[in-house]
């Protein structure tokens, strides 16, 4: 008779304070400047400057300043569609030193190191990336007119991390020549900086679903690289910008 696997502990229906603050304390796990400190909490361990998502920021511990990024620190090209569009992604600045933690809506983080690659990361998923890194926040004009709110995206390049965030797993799809991949456009986390995203709208689709649905309009993307997208069609930003 083949004797039964053992069960697995089960986890405790209360602690009691100690064996709480245990088994939720931080640990350092030497991982370098970013490191996970749960699937869904960025720990940074800065020394000079990281850049993060507006409003990111949870917690931290140490000499920490922060900063939002100014009008004209993307240029006046930015400044003038800002004031256009009265809408986009915000950035700031955290200086100093210390550990700091991030988080947004307790989404899944992902942590990515560029070795000279550009990457195209939704407005929404971008949670921070290393000072080293060069970046650049647009608008999808052609979104824009199609849904609320617009879409707006951040390309990072150069050598560096970055830690984006997923409505659980990310999925990431091979892009080919003559083999495109269409995507719904709050389904869409990150895709390769050569990429550029053309819009596929279906009338049909648009008229019967609604004007914020997926289904009516969709990003296609063609060429050589990838695209990663999450099980979750998640609200486009529109924040105001100040």
């Amino acid at each position: 008779m083949t004797t039964p696997p053992p069960m697995p502990p089960k986890s405790p229906v209360s602690y009691s304070l100690d064996e709480f603050v245990q088994s939720t304390s931080e640990t350092d796990k030497g991982h370098g400047f970013f490191e996970k400190e749960t699937e869904r909490l960025l720990e940074v361990n800065l020394n000079g400057r990281v850049n993060m998502k507006k409003g990111a920021m949870v917690a931290y511990q140490g000499d920490i300043k922060f900063t939002r990024e100014g009008a004209l620190d993307q240029g006046v090209g930015n400044l003038l569609k800002k004031a256009v569009s009265g809408e986009g992604m915000q950035i700031s600045y955290a200086d100093g030193t210390g550990k700091l933690y991030l988080a947004d809506s307790g989404k899944k983080v992902s942590i990515i190191k560029l070795n000279g690659e550009s990457l195209y990361v939704n407005g929404n998923d971008m949670l921070a990336f290393e000072s080293s890194l060069t970046h650049k926040i647009s608008m999808m004009k052609k979104m824009a007119a199609m849904m609320s709110g617009g879409l707006f995206n951040v390309l990072v390049s150069g050598q560096g991390m970055l830690a984006i965030t997923s409505h659980y797993e990310p999925r990431t799809l091979r892009v080919t020549p003559g083999n495109p991949v269409y995507t719904d456009p709050n389904a869409t986390v990150a895709w390769s900086g050569n990429l550029q995203p053309e819009f596929k709208t279906d009338i049909s689709l648009r008229s019967f679903i609604g004007r914020g649905s997926g289904e009516s309009f969709q990003m296609k993307f063609d060429g050589d690289g990838f695209v990663v997208i999450q099980p979750f069609e998640e609200v486009v930003m529109a924040q105001a910008a100040g």
